[in-house]
């Protein structure tokens, strides 16, 4: 598919994930608005579509807002459906508003394409969070869903939402499960999207990255240019059509290690290992790598970006603007 002169609608567009899909598709000539309710803990920011702000459409209205959502679904070709709360410690403290973000709200969402627009294609970001502890590894998408937060419980029940209206009502939904995505424009004010931000930030601070436990806990992670391929693969295929996949990255790396990479790109900061600090102790989840053998087979897509040079663009990215970041989102 080209998206050439598609109208694309992203939820969650002015936060990490959706600027970065959101400059992509601008490139290719795609008509693109983008819903964000720039609530300051979720990470929307305008300046992360600086540069391209008079090639876009932006539309500051919260998820939330079922009669808004109605409107903007319409005339859309491709919905790509971004919009969340993405805090596990937030969702234990406040779990209500997780609930109303992250189910009800996609909810609303799919309500609005069946009546608006039953015919666009509709491709949520899930998380694999929802797999909880690993039994086996890597995960692949036949593991049991064991959610250990309430953020994974109601992730769980949005994506399930939406492969549900397309069973029942024929819309064309596909789920991605992402892990660990990085890169360019997420939020490093606090670890509320990822403890890579804040690792990234104290890296270049020349403080200190704290690594909880022993530091051998693995992980992979998806550079975002990566990410939007895959969002761009499953939006374009209808093979896609009802199916989840899970993303990943290159061969796991220990925590530990990653620390060291983003002190060795950042020139500077240190790493020390801490105890888990009981609030996130009990919802650890110990090592977790996905199998993304499914959409490789399915839509050919394969991460390209490794973490020693994403990290590395990573770095170079904040270097240059700290300044829109640091206290900001």
């Amino acid at each position: 598919m080209s998206f050439e002169g598609k109208r694309v609608l992203i939820t969650g567009g002015l936060g990490f994930i959706g600027s970065n899909l959101a400059r992509r598709l601008v490139e290719v000539g795609a008509d693109v608005l983008l819903v964000d309710s720039l609530v300051p803990e979720y990470g929307g920011l305008r300046y992360n579509v600086a540069g391209i702000e008079d090639r876009l459409t932006v539309n500051i209205s919260d998820v939330r807002d079922e009669h808004s959502l109605r409107y903007l679904v319409r005339d859309r070709d491709i919905l790509f459906n971004l919009a969340g709360q993405t805090s596990h410690l937030d969702s234990m403290t406040d779990p209500y508003t997780d609930l109303e973000i992250n189910a009800r709200s996609q909810l609303s969402i799919l309500e609005a394409c069946r009546h608006e627009n039953p015919s666009a294609k509709v491709v949520f970001a899930s998380t694999r969070q929802i797999y909880g502890r690993p039994r086996s590894l890597p995960v692949d998408e036949a593991h049991p869903i064991a959610p250990v937060d309430v953020n994974g419980i109601n992730k769980t029940a949005g994506e399930w939402y939406h492969l549900l209206y397309g069973e029942v009502y024929g819309l064309r939904t596909a789920v991605l499960r992402l892990t660990n995505t990085y890169g360019p424009r997420m939020r490093v004010k606090d670890a509320r999207q990822t403890f890579l931000g804040i690792w990234l930030r104290r890296a270049l601070e020349g403080g200190e990255l704290l690594v909880y436990g022993d530091g051998s806990q693995l992980r992979d992670l998806t550079y975002v240019d990566d990410a939007v391929d895959a969002f761009l693969a499953t939006a374009a295929s209808d093979a896609a059509n009802g199916n989840v996949y899970n993303l990943g990255g290159p061969p796991p790396i220990s925590l530990l290690d990653l620390a060291h990479v983003v002190v060795a790109a950042a020139g500077q900061g240190t790493v020390k290992t801490i105890p888990f600090p009981e609030d996130r102790k009990n919802i650890d989840i110990g090592d977790f790598y996905a199998d993304w053998s499914a959409i490789e087979r399915d839509l050919g897509w394969r991460p390209k970006v490794d973490v020693v040079e994403g990290v590395r663009r990573t770095v170079e990215y904040y270097r240059e603007h700290r300044a829109q970041y640091w206290a900001a989102g």
